[in-house]
C-alpha cells in the first residue's frame, strides 16, 4: 500500500513537471508587442522576421504574411523588411470595451514548410475619451421638511478609458446646503451621492443648482460635467424605500421572451396617494437594455422583451426607482443585477488560417497541408471543441495552441491512385447536448517521379524480309508511365550495342516520340541473319527513370540469289566447259558432275538439275539432285563426236532462280588404253614393292594386338568401376529410365547469329538428365553430329514444333521410329549433296 502511494505521487510530481515545462516551452514560443492605440498607419510594431528567425531572402520564399479573419485586417508585413506594420486605426475601446487588458492574437504563416506562429499585440489604453454623463441635466425633488443627512444616489459618468484613464473622482459647486459623498459599491466602484446638510427652506430658495464634474486619471486630465437641478417641495414625509438596495439574479441566456425575471418591491410608509409607489427604469438606463428588458410600473416586475445572448453581455446591471405619488413625490433607489447563464446555443465553426498547399505524393509523414482554426462563441464546456476526420484518411490534426490545428499527412500518398482528397473535418462542443458542423477541405496531390515507364512486354521478336527498302518501318515499342505531365512524357532510344562489329545504330533509328524504328538500309541475309536492339524508354522526370526491352530482328531469307556453277570451272572459257568421253563407253558411264551452290538458305538453297538441252538426248541424262552426268546408253559409232549439253541449274525458291552451264564432250577412239597399259604396268610388282607390304603387314598385326589387349583392361575397368560408379558404363537404373515414357523433354537452342548448337534433354525430376547434342558448323562443308544418350519414346514431332516455331524458316526435321532407334534427320543449309539421315541403333 505504501509503495502504490510513493507511485502516485511520483507519478503526480512528474505530471506536473511536464505541463510546466510544456507551459513553459508554449509561452516561451510566443512573441508579444505593445503598441498605444490610435498609432498612425504605417507605424512599424516590430522586426517580425527577426523575430521568427527569418532572413530577409524568406520573406518572400515562404510567404511571410498575416492570417486574419475577414474585417479584421490591422495588421501587415513589409515585404521589404520583415517588420509588423499597422494598417487600419487601432480602437481599444472599439475591441475590447471594458476589458481590464486588450490583446490581439495574430496568426502568423510561413509556406515550404507549412508553419503556424502565434504572435500578441497588446493594445494599451491612452487619455483619448472623456467622462461623459447620460444626461446633461439631473433634477432632483426634495421636501423641505427632509431631515438633514439624506443621500441622493446621482448619475455616475461614463468614460471608456480604463485603468488611470478612466474617471476616479467627482467635484461638485460650493453649496450651503448640499455636499458631495461617495458610495463604495461592491467589485470597487465608488458611486457619488448628494448629501443634504441641513433642511431646506423653499421661502427662502425653492430651486437650487448645482454643477457635478467627473474627472478621470489621464495626463493631461480629461472632465465631463452635468446640471443638477434640485426642487424644493411642500411635505411628503416619507420616501419609498426597497426591501434590498441591491437585487442578484442568474436567467439562462435561453429564457422564453415574456418571462418573468424578478420583481422588486419597495414600501411607503405614508398613506393614501403618498403610498402608492410606481417602479420605472432610472432616467440613466441605456436604451440598449431598455430594448431587452421591460419594467411593470405597477408590479415592479422585470421582463424580457428580446432574448439574451451570453456572448453579447454577460453580466448587466440596472438602476430602478420607486416613485410615490404624493406631493412632493419622493423616490427610493435600488439597483438589479442579472447574471447571463451561458447554454450551449452555438454551432462551433472551423476557419482555414491559410488554404491548403498542393502535397507532394513523396511527402513524409508530418508533412503540413493547411492551418485549421477551431471556434465556439459559448464558454466553459460549451465552447470547448474537439475535432475529427473521417475514418481512414491519410491525413490526422496536430494540435498547437488555442483552437488550432495543423492538417498532417499520417500515412502513404500514392496519386497515381487518389489524385486528390476530400478531407471532411468535423467539430464538436463539449455542451449537453452537444452541437457539431462539418467542414470539408479539398488537398490536391502532386505528381512525383517514381514509376519508370514500363514496356508491354520485355522481349519483341521481329521478323524481316531481306532486301527491304531501306527507311521503311521495322517495328514499333510501347511503353507507359503512370505519372502524369513530364513524369509520364516518354521518349525512346537505341542503347549502343555491336552488330559485326558495327554500332547498332549505322543499322536502324528509332523515333523518339512514338517508338517506332526504322531500318538505315536493305538487309542481307546471307550476311546478316539475326541480331538484337536495347531499346530503352526514359521519362522526363527528375531524376529520370528508365526500362529497357530487347527487341529480336529476324532476317528472313528471300530467293536473291542465283545457283553458282562451282564445276565444271569455266572462268577462263566462258560458260562453255569441254570434256573427253571413249566411244568404248557402255551405258551409265559417269561423264562429269556439275556442281553448284547456292548462297540463299533452305528450300531457297536446295538445288536441282536438268538437261535442257543436248545434241542427242538420248545418249546422255544428268542426276536430278547429284548432277552426276552419265550415258544412258553405249556410244554408236554413227553418233557425232562432239557432243554439246545445255545443264539448267535452279533453285527451289519463289520465283525461281536458275543458271546454265554449257557442257562440250568430244567423243575420241582408243581413249581406254593408256588406262589399261598402266593398270598392265601396276599389276607387275617389284621386289622392293613386296618387301614394303610385308612391313606393313607385320605393324598392322603389332597395333591390332595392343589395340585388343589395351580393350580388354579397359572392359575389365568399366566392369568394376559400374558397381559404383555409372561414369564409365550405363548403369541398369539409367537404361530403366529410357522405359519410363513421363519423363519431360527439353530443347534448348544456343544461338550466336546462326543457330549452331541444339541440345535436347529429356528426364523426370529425380532421373538424371538425357541428352542428344548436335554440334554444327554452318560455314563448313561437313557437320559433326554426336548422340551422347539415346532419348527415351517421347514423340519427337510434338517437342521439335517448339524448335520449328522458334526458327525463321525450319531446317530440322526429327522423326522417330521404333522404341530403340531414333532418327534425326539434318537438313544442312549450305550443302548440296544428297540430305544425310543418322541412324542409332540400341
Amino acid at each position: 500500500m505504501t509503495k502504490r502511494m510513493r507511485y502516485r505521487e511520483w507519478k503526480w510530481l512528474g505530471l506536473w513537471w511536464y505541463h510546466f515545462f510544456l507551459l513553459r516551452i508554449t509561452i516561451e514560443g510566443q512573441t508579444r508587442y505593445s503598441i498605444p492605440e490610435e498609432v498612425k498607419r504605417g507605424s512599424m510594431v516590430g522586426n517580425l522576421a527577426k523575430d521568427l528567425g527569418l532572413g530577409l531572402s524568406d520573406i518572400l520564399d515562404r510567404k511571410l504574411r498575416v492570417a486574419s479573419e475577414p474585417g479584421e485586417q490591422y495588421f501587415s508585413v513589409d515585404p521589404g523588411k520583415g517588420e509588423l506594420v499597422v494598417t487600419d486605426r487601432i480602437d481599444r475601446e472599439a475591441l475590447c470595451g471594458q476589458s481590464a487588458s486588450c490583446i490581439l492574437s495574430l496568426q502568423i504563416v510561413t509556406d515550404n514548410p507549412l508553419q503556424l506562429h502565434r504572435i500578441e499585440v497588446e493594445v494599451k489604453d491612452i487619455n483619448d475619451n472623456s467622462p461623459v454623463f447620460i444626461k446633461e441635466e439631473w433634477h432632483l425633488k426634495i421636501a423641505e421638511s427632509t431631515a438633514a443627512g439624506i443621500r441622493f444616489p446621482l448619475d455616475t459618468a461614463q468614460d471608456q478609458d480604463l485603468g488611470s484613464n478612466s474617471v476616479k473622482s467627482y467635484t461638485l459647486s460650493r453649496s450651503e446646503c448640499f455636499s458631495l459623498k461617495m458610495k463604495e459599491l461592491s467589485g470597487d466602484q465608488h458611486v457619488p451621492e448628494l448629501v443634504l446638510e441641513k433642511p431646506l427652506d423653499r421661502e427662502k430658495q425653492s430651486v437650487h443648482q448645482l454643477l457635478l464634474t467627473a474627472l478621470d486619471g489621464g495626463s493631461p486630465v480629461k472632465t465631463g460635467t452635468t446640471n443638477i437641478i434640485v426642487t424644493v417641495l411642500d411635505n411628503n414625509d416619507n420616501v419609498p424605500v426597497f426591501k434590498r438596495t441591491l437585487y442578484n439574479i442568474s436567467v439562462p441566456e435561453n429564457s422564453a421572451v415574456g418571462s418573468v425575471l424578478v420583481q422588486v418591491e419597495a414600501t411607503d410608509e405614508d398613506e393614501g396617494v403618498n403610498a402608492e409607489i410606481e417602479y420605472r427604469f432610472a432616467d440613466s438606463t441605456p436604451q440598449s437594455l431598455l430594448s431587452i428588458f421591460k419594467m411593470k410600473s405597477d408590479t415592479g416586475e422585470i421582463i424580457l422583451l428580446n432574448p439574451l445572448d451570453y456572448e453579447s453581455s454577460s453580466k448587466t446591471e440596472i438602476s430602478i426607482t420607486a416613485k410615490d405619488k404624493g406631493v412632493p413625490e419622493m423616490e427610493g433607489h435600488c439597483r438589479v443585477q442579472i447574471v447571463v447563464i451561458d447554454v450551449n446555443d452555438n454551432m462551433p465553426e472551423i476557419m482555414l488560417t491559410s488554404k491548403p498547399s498542393p502535397v507532394r505524393e513523396d511527402s513524409p509523414k508530418g508533412t503540413v497541408v493547411a492551418l485549421i482554426r477551431a471556434r465556439d462563441l459559448d464558454s466553459g464546456n460549451n465552447g470547448n471543441v474537439a475535432l475529427k476526420l473521417a475514418h481512414g484518411s491519410p491525413f490526422s490534426l496536430k494540435a498547437s495552441f488555442s483552437n488550432n490545428y495543423a492538417l498532417i499527412t499520417a500515412g502513404v500518398l500514392d496519386r497515381e491512385k487518389n489524385a486528390e482528397y476530400n478531407v471532411e473535418i468535423t467539430a464538436t462542443d463539449s455542451g449537453s447536448p452537444p452541437l457539431s458542423s462539418k467542414k470539408t477541405i479539398h488537398v490536391s496531390i502532386t505528381d512525383v517521379n517514381d514509376n519508370p515507364p514500363i514496356f508491354n512486354q520485355p522481349s519483341y521478336n521481329v521478323y524481316l524480309k531481306e532486301n527491304g527498302v531501306a527507311g521503311s518501318i521495322l517495328f514499333s515499342v510501347s511503353a507507359s508511365d503512370l505519372d502524369s505531365g513530364e513524369n509520364g512524357k516518354i521518349s525512346y532510344s537505341i542503347l549502343d550495342s555491336k552488330v559485326q562489329d558495327v554500332s547498332v545504330s549505322s543499322y536502324v533509328y528509332i523515333n523518339s516520340d512514338n517508338g517506332s524504328i526504322y531500318s538505315m538500309h536493305s538487309f542481307d541475309y546471307e550476311k546478316l541473319k539475326v541480331f538484337q536492339i536495347q531499346v530503352q524508354a526514359k521519362d522526363q522526370g527528375s531524376p529520370s527513370l528508365s526500362s529497357n526491352a530487347t527487341v529480336h530482328v529476324f532476317i528472313l531469307d528471300q530467293n536473291d540469289n542465283a545457283p553458282t556453277v562451282i564445276y565444271p570451272s569455266s572462268t577462263a572459257l566462258g560458260s562453255l566447259s569441254h570434256q573427253r568421253m571413249p566411244r568404248s563407253a557402255k551405258g551409265g558411264h559417269l561423264v562429269t558432275k556439275v556442281t553448284a551452290v547456292d548462297a540463299d538458305s533452305g528450300h531457297n538453297a536446295w538445288i536441282s538439275y536438268r538437261l535442257a538441252e543436248a545434241t542427242d538426248v538420248s545418249l546422255f541424262i544428268i542426276s536430278q539432285y547429284t548432277g552426276e552426268v552419265r550415258t544412258k546408253r553405249a556410244v554408236y559409232e554413227q553418233d557425232e563426236s562432239s557432243q554439246r549439253l545445255l545443264i539448267e541449274i535452279k533453285d527451289n525458291g519463289e520465283p525461281v532462280q536458275t543458271a546454265t552451264v554449257t557442257v562440250s564432250i568430244l567423243l575420241e577412239d582408243g581413249l581406254h588404253e593408256p588406262i589399261l597399259d598402266l593398270k598392265h604396268k601396276i599389276s607387275e610388282p617389284s621386289k622392293k614393292t613386296g618387301r614394303i607390304t610385308l612391313y606393313l603387314i607385320l605393324s598392322l598385326a603389332s597395333v591390332s594386338v595392343l589395340s585388343l589387349v589395351s580393350f580388354l583392361i579397359l572392359a575389365v575397368k568399366c566392369i568394376r568401376s559400374s558397381r559404383s560408379s555409372g561414369s564409365c558404363c550405363m548403369r541398369r537404373s539409367d537404361c530403366d529410365d529410357y522405359k519410363n515414357p513421363n519423363r519431360n523433354l527439353q530443347i534448348q537452342l544456343n544461338s550466336d547469329g546462326p543457330i549452331k548448337y541444339v541440345e535436347v534433354l529429356g528426364g523426370d525430376m529425380m532421373s538424371q538428365s538425357q541428352s542428344f547434342r548436335s554440334c554444327m558448323s554452318p560455314m563448313s562443308e561437313y557437320s559433326d553430329f554426336t548422340l551422347i544418350k539415346p532419348s527415351s519414346t517421347t514423340n519427337f514431332k510434338e517437342v521439335i514444333s517448339v524448335l520449328d516455331a522458334s526458327l525463321p524458316d525450319s531446317t530440322w526435321t526429327f522423326e522417330s521410329q521404333q522404341v530403340s532407334t531414333v532418327t534425326l534427320k539434318v537438313i544442312q543449309k549450305d550443302l548440296h549433296e544428297p540430305y544425310p539421315t543418322y541412324h542409332r541403333k540400341e
